[in-house]
């Protein structure tokens, strides 16, 4: 019998904010940096085999905490990459939070220019099941990207309209799991912290 193969959508931890760099440049913090790596005590991530990870700088940061932990590398895919918020730029905290509250309520329509919500999800879950398919590694899979296209992901698996409800925890740092085979979902938002 084979063992069930789990994949973990894991968001990257606490960031570095700088507005004169744009926001994909952004690094873990420290803080992040260290929640990353408490992430590697979860006893399940031993059974981790393949590490994917968004480009965006604090995905990677994230992604490379974990597959040097594991000793393996860490597989690049630019499709992970966040809802695309080029055109507004920079935005304060409660503005940005207006904005994608207005994004997730309204996923057909571009908020401030703002990629469309529905087509942010039909990126991500492409991206995620091309990764599923296409990986040969016998464990489980880690994929290393952002908290909207995860909220995303999430309300696809589970067959739900796009809502921020579904949204993880303020802060980031959070992961769910779901079955490779069947897209299952198997736990909903925790911290990375175990």
């Amino acid at each position: 019998m084979t063992a069930t193969r789990i994949a973990h959508f894991i968001t990257h931890a606490d960031v570095e904010i700088d507005p004169a760099i744009p926001v994909p440049q952004w690094r873990l913090s420290a803080r992040g940096r260290a929640r990353h790596e408490a992430f590697n005590r979860h006893g399940f991530v031993t059974r981790i085999t393949a590490v994917h990870s968004s480009d965006e700088r604090k995905a990677r940061d994230g992604g490379e905490i974990l597959a040097g932990h594991l000793c393996l590398p860490v597989q690049v895919v630019p499709a992970l990459h966040e809802n695309d918020r080029s055109a507004s730029g920079f935005l304060p905290s409660p503005e940005f939070e207006a904005t994608a509250d207005a994004f997730f309520a309204n996923p057909e329509l571009s908020i401030r220019g703002w990629e469309r919500a529905i087509d942010a999800q039909n990126r991500i879950a492409a991206a995620v099941d091309a990764i599923l398919v296409a990986d040969r590694s016998h464990g489980d899979i880690a994929i290393v990207a952002h908290g909207g296209v995860g909220t995303l992901l999430l309300c696809r698996l589970l067959s739900a309209p796009i809502d921020r409800r579904h949204d993880q925890a303020a802060g980031g740092g959070n992961y769910f799991s779901f079955e490779v085979a069947t897209r299952r979902l198997l736990q909903g938002w925790k911290r990375i912290e175990p």
